[in-house]
């Protein structure tokens, strides 16, 4: 069971005829382009459903963040899939979660997809990247994985669900290691092939050009998903026009945090609380958030449901 910041319970039962793969599945066959804002633990996303988002990205960088290390597999793949079970129960939202390049080779992966599902995720996104990875904004050394060995990773993630409608998406970093656009559809397409359900084209321009030749040439094969961290000015509108499904704000909750906590952190010790208490949620906005309303009406009723047995 979850709560929003509307306090709306979500019950598995209530919503057993669609699993969280049919939900993501639904948000990337929607004639727009399905928004999906990063999420690195429980309080993230449930701002994020409190805002209206449709859809959650768990990202491993922003997770890795949050644990005090770097975006490099620094993390375990167990300590990931820890906060992405927060994440999960949090938002009652479907979640993408971030599985990197899958932590190793094709069984890695495998049981890394079959946890992410037992604990409730919608899909999992896997990078075509050598283990250990480097997060793609940081240098230049991104050295692709074979084709057929992240088409075994994905035919074997596939054989291990038990749900038909998880959602297997295929991050495509030909772009970011610099290949070239020839070499990303020749990925992607074998990606589809192997059984991959959506195709995440990356890139760290400045501009959607990249993003756009291969979208052009991609020509609706399978959904196509994107992260603009770089290229952010381009309206949603070229999104759509290009027949993009998914956006991913990947990062910007994660560094939103980073900024207002070290404003916070650096007033209070120059000028105390009383430059900080105006700027930053009150108690009772954190409360209405999590839903300690509802709690204590429940504690309330739960206490006068047999209270007569008390005088017996």
């Amino acid at each position: 069971m979850t709560t929003t910041g509307s306090q709306q319970l979500h019950w598995p039962e209530a919503e057993a005829e669609a699993s969280p793969g049919a939900r993501l599945r639904a948000l990337l066959t929607s004639p727009e382009p399905a928004l999906l804002m990063g999420a690195h633990d429980g309080l993230s996303a449930r701002i994020a459903a409190d805002s209206g988002f449709p859809g959650l990205w768990a990202s491993g960088f922003c997770i890795s963040t949050a644990l005090g290390v770097r975006d490099s597999d620094e993390a375990s793949w167990t300590d990931l899939l820890g906060m992405i079970a927060r994440v999960v129960e949090a938002a009652g939202l479907p979640v993408l979660v971030d599985g990197d390049t899958g932590y190793g080779n094709f069984n890695t992966a495998r049981l890394f997809t079959a946890q992410a599902e037992r604990i409730g995720a919608a899909g999992v996104c896997l990078e075509d990247k050598i283990f250990p990875k480097m997060n793609s904004f940081v240098g230049d050394a991104h050295a692709l994985a074979p084709i057929g060995e992240f088409c075994g990773k994905i035919a074997a993630c596939r054989e291990v669900l038990t749900d038909p409608e998880f959602v297997v998406v295929a991050r495509v970093e030909a772009l970011i290691a610099g290949a070239g656009l020839a070499e990303a559809l020749r990925r992607a397409e074998a990606y589809r092939r192997a059984g991959a359900d959506a195709i995440f084209i990356h890139s760290r321009q400045s501009t959607i050009k990249e993003i756009a030749e291969f979208a052009g040439e991609w020509d609706g094969r399978l959904p196509l998903v994107i992260a603009p961290t770089t290229y952010h000015s381009t309206p949603l509108e070229e999104f759509a026009e290009l027949g993009i499904s998914g956006v991913i704000w990947a990062n910007q909750s994660m560094r939103a945090a980073v900024t207002a906590m070290r404003q916070a952190c650096r007033s209070l010790l120059a000028e105390g609380p009383k430059a900080v208490e105006p700027t930053i949620a009150t108690l009772n906005e954190v409360f209405t958030l999590m839903g300690y309303q509802k709690l204590a009406a429940d504690e309330e009723r739960y206490a006068r449901l047999h209270s007569d047995l008390d005088d017996s």
